[in-house]
């Protein structure tokens, strides 16, 4: 059951005016066609009005929030679209085609010398195939059993605050998950059972072990390290960053920033763990993963997504996002009593991007944050904004995931309610 094939493997920008030459060529960076702008003349039944959510009865949404999953991520870039499309032209046994797409990502990723890449369903599913293939290696005899953990390691140790929802995951594999706070729980934690080392990418801060810390604990007792980085690009340096520091495995998501299929991620990693890891997986029957199938246009839909992505005008992108968000601040801000901030880290982990907070007195201004966002979320056209769910003072608006010219829609809606429930 082994593979024959061989494995391979920004700083602050403040809120400054752009030149309207330079917003068209960022506004052009992020010109997504909408919804039915083309009719796609050459169909017949469904799709033929180039509205396919009209058809089924899907209101599509204005995305405020950011790259979440339930609203589909991101939206591909035409270039991701067109490859996908002559992927699908063709059979391809996947297995050799997953070989070559991680040795392409390896290469423009310049991963060091052993390591690879994998494109799994998502990142969920890349946690979920580099500990299965941490536990099995190439066993055929494992690689059936799982989650059945008979012979094999059954513990991944975790600190206590990186505990989430994703551990479904990992304990989807069988593992138990040992909880640990400190240097000295981890080197009591293990013992002959202990398969890897997992690190939650976003809890960086929250734990008392760090990044570069939990991975030398790691290598100190000659165990696997695996980082969690789903939604951790930008910036792009940590495509490679934690590969650099010595993590055995890496899960990147696909469809949040990078722009790739929605149903896409990446597994970085050692090229021996990246290969059991596909042996768990789709294309492989009787396999844990083969629920979590990636197909060929998915597969190299994954590969021109990391490529754009690498050669993206980082900076020109951040500059257009401020924009978009000056823009609404200044129209919401007529209206008295309504307030704005602004946020940026640098340092953020996870979803690093640019993000406004819209507050309102509500001494003129007699409406909740629930209520604001009930509205726009139900009206025409629908926006989703973050924020105001829970009744929460005020909304939030995240703009790098809007079309260009939707950030005027959002101020002209904000102003509409705002100004309906204004007393003075």
């Amino acid at each position: 059951m082994k593979l024959k094939q061989s494995w391979n493997r920004r700083s602050f920008l403040s809120a400054l005016s752009v030149a309207a030459g330079s917003l068209w060529n960022a506004a052009r960076l992020h010109a997504w066609p909408r919804a039915g702008a083309d009719k796609a003349a050459s169909l017949s039944g469904f799709g033929q009005s180039g509205d396919v959510y009209a058809e089924l009865g899907i209101t599509p949404v204005i995305n405020g929030q950011g790259t979440m999953t339930v609203l589909g991520g991101s939206l591909m870039r035409p270039e991701v679209s067109a490859v996908m499309a002559l992927a699908a032209r063709h059979f391809v046994p996947i297995a050799d085609l997953e070989v070559a797409a991680g040795k392409r990502i390896a290469e423009m990723l310049k991963l060091p010398k052993g390591y690879t890449g994998l494109v799994t369903s998502g990142a969920a599913a890349a946690i979920q195939s580099g500990h299965a293939g941490v536990l099995t290696g190439d066993n055929p005899e494992f690689i059936l059993r799982l989650p059945d953990l008979t012979g094999m390691k059954s513990e991944v140790i975790i600190q206590k605050s990186h505990r989430n929802p994703f551990d479904h995951q990992i304990r989807s594999t069988g593992v138990k998950l040992v909880e640990v706070e400190t240097r000295k729980d981890v080197r009591r934690a293990i013992n002959p059972r202990t398969a890897m080392l997992h690190f939650s990418n976003f809890a960086n801060d929250s734990g008392r072990i760090k990044v570069d810390e939990w991975v030398k604990l790691a290598k100190e007792n000659n165990l696997p390290a695996f980082n969690d980085a789903a939604a951790d690009v930008p910036p792009v340096s940590r495509l490679w960053e934690y590969v650099s520091m010595g993590y055995d495995l890496v899960a990147f998501s696909g469809g949040k920033a990078i722009r790739g299929p929605q149903c896409a991620g990446l597994l970085l990693g050692r090229e021996d763990l990246v290969s059991y890891a596909l042996l768990n997986n789709c294309p492989n029957e009787d396999t844990l993963g083969r629920s979590q199938k990636v197909g060929k246009e998915e597969i190299v839909g994954m590969v021109k997504a990391l490529e754009l992505f690498l050669n993206e005008d980082h900076e020109a992108l951040l500059k257009e996002y401020w924009r978009r968000l000056d823009y609404v601040s200044q129209e919401v801000t007529r209206i008295h009593g309504v307030t704005t901030a602004f946020h940026f880290n640098p340092k953020q982990i996870a979803n690093q991007t640019v993000f406004m907070q819209i507050f309102w007195d509500p001494r003129p201004i007699s409406i909740s944050a629930r209520d604001v966002s009930e509205q726009l979320k139900n009206g025409n056209p629908s926006i989703v904004l973050g924020g105001g769910a829970r009744g929460s003072d005020g909304v939030g608006l995240s703009a790098w995931m809007l079309q260009p010219g939707e950030e005027k829609i959002i101020a002209e809606r904000l102003v509409e309610i705002l100004r309906a429930h204004s007393i003075s």
